[in-house]
């Protein structure tokens, strides 16, 4: 067979093994390994299954990745979500809808700190959604705003996904935490407006709860000072040039730490639990990352990239099109694969072809987190919403997910705005000097 043609096999192979419930780790490297013996024999299959961990764990630009996934552990344990949640249902009080918009606000908040979408979900959930039971919500919007709410995590920055896409790609941190924070944004705001909309049109599902005065409203509001120290330094000071990502995360998570020992009820068993939790994360990751370099390394091998993107281009369609068909794609696979496989397993493939059709693979990236969000909230797997399911189990699966449809149609929102709008991805990473 072709390198072409044994490509394509593998490609198939490993769909089918990941439909059959393989770990997507296990999957991809042994699909790469026998894709490349297959291709260019045992020898260098064996040689590229040795040197690349090491290739790709000796990068020092990987060491956020820990120190970011300790940072949002800590401010987990140390219960900063509650403190945001309040925070933000006093600033909503008073409006129909509060409770929900307070959620979204506090799943932006916190996921900007702590940069998983599961995670933030999983906090959001034991705090909202009794709460907004306990004011007559529907059920099926309160566990809505909560899956919904939890995608924000991986897109406003510090994002893990982020990093990982940033790896394939071969971009920096900085320029793609810059691309991402106006769009997170922009997505919060949708978010929002869909509650404002389902309210009006259908007020019995939100239902109006009295609205807290001034002095009560600053006070909740000034609980924000950690989670604003926090986003300041991981965040801020990236942007201001002051800290390259490294330092800035490490600052962050040892602020978490100084943080959560001087105001919160957090002694030295939690940080040990936190620092094995924050191992075992960053494993798991390394581990899908290491074999998704080998299979990557594979694609290249057989060429299947280039050939996609020259049967693209000789189609002579307009490239927004491709990118609408990328998107149908990403949104399939989100019925089956998380947001870490997706990203792993697409990227090698796609990221030649949309670069091979003009588009800049920073906003690439934020388009691509954007559908890999839609793809969390999405039947049959939709992991942010097994996660609510793991946690109020007396709550109907097929009520969790009938909840999803207004926050689809925003996330759909902002993909269409970042094909009419690609500043809106572009210009502040422009503006700050990490693109030309």
């Amino acid at each position: 067979m072709s390198p072409a043609t044994i490509g394509l096999v593998a490609m198939g192979a490993l769909i089918a093994l990941v439909l059959l419930r393989v770990p997507i780790g296990v999957a991809l490297g042994t699909v790469g390994f026998l894709g490349y013996a297959a291709v260019d024999g045992w020898r260098r299959a064996l040689l590229a299954l040795g040197n690349t961990p090491y290739e790709m764990t000796e990068k020092y630009a990987l060491t956020v990745v820990p120190l970011f996934v300790l940072m949002g552990v800590v401010a987990a344990r140390a219960g900063m979500s509650r403190e945001l949640y309040r925070a933000a249902n006093a600033l909503f009080s008073g409006v129909r809808g509060a409770l929900a918009m307070g959620t979204i606000g506090a799943c932006a908040g916190f996921g900007a700190i702590c940069g998983s979408s599961l995670a933030t979900t999983a906090t959001l959930t034991k705090v909202a959604v009794p709460e907004m039971k306990r004011h007559g919500y529907d059920l099926s919007l309160a566990t809505g705003v909560v899956g919904s709410g939890g995608t924000l995590g991986i897109l406003i920055p510090p994002s893990i996904i982020l990093i990982i896409y940033g790896l394939f790609a071969e971009r920096s941190v900085p320029e793609l935490y810059a691309a991402a924070l106006f769009p997170g944004i922009a997505l919060t705001v949708l978010h929002i407006l869909a509650i404002v909309t389902i309210g009006w049109l259908q007020p019995q599902r939100l239902p109006k709860i009295p609205g807290v005065g001034w002095r009560a409203r600053l006070k909740a509001i000034g609980l924000l000072w950690k989670m604003a120290l926090l986003f300041a330094i991981a965040v801020g000071g990236i942007y201001a040039g002051i800290m390259s990502p490294t330092e800035a995360a490490a600052v962050s998570a040892f602020a978490a730490i100084a943080i959560a020992f001087a105001t919160c009820d957090f002694g030295w068993r939690d940080l040990v639990e936190a620092l094995i939790e924050t191992v075992w994360t960053t494993a798991t990751l390394f581990f899908i990352a290491v074999t998704a370099f080998l299979f990557g390394y594979f694609m290249v091998l057989t060429q299947v990239p280039v050939l996609v993107a020259a049967w693209v281009k000789g189609l002579a369609v307009p490239p927004y099109v491709v990118i609408f068909i990328l998107v149908g794609v990403y949104i399939v696979l989100g019925c089956f694969l998380d947001s870490l496989s997706m990203i792993v397993v697409t990227i090698p493939v796609f990221l030649p072809l949309v670069q091979a059709i003009g588009y800049d693979p920073v906003w690439f990236g934020i388009l691509v987190v954007v559908v890999v969000e839609m793809g969390l909230i999405t039947p049959p797997v939709g992991m942010n919403m097994f996660v609510i399911r793991a946690q109020l189990p007396d709550i109907p699966l097929a009520t969790i997910f009938s909840g999803i449809g207004p926050f689809l149609a925003a996330d759909m929102g902002l993909v269409v705005l970042l094909l009419l709008f690609p500043n809106l991805a572009l210009w502040l990473p422009r503006a700050l000097g990490f693109l030309t």
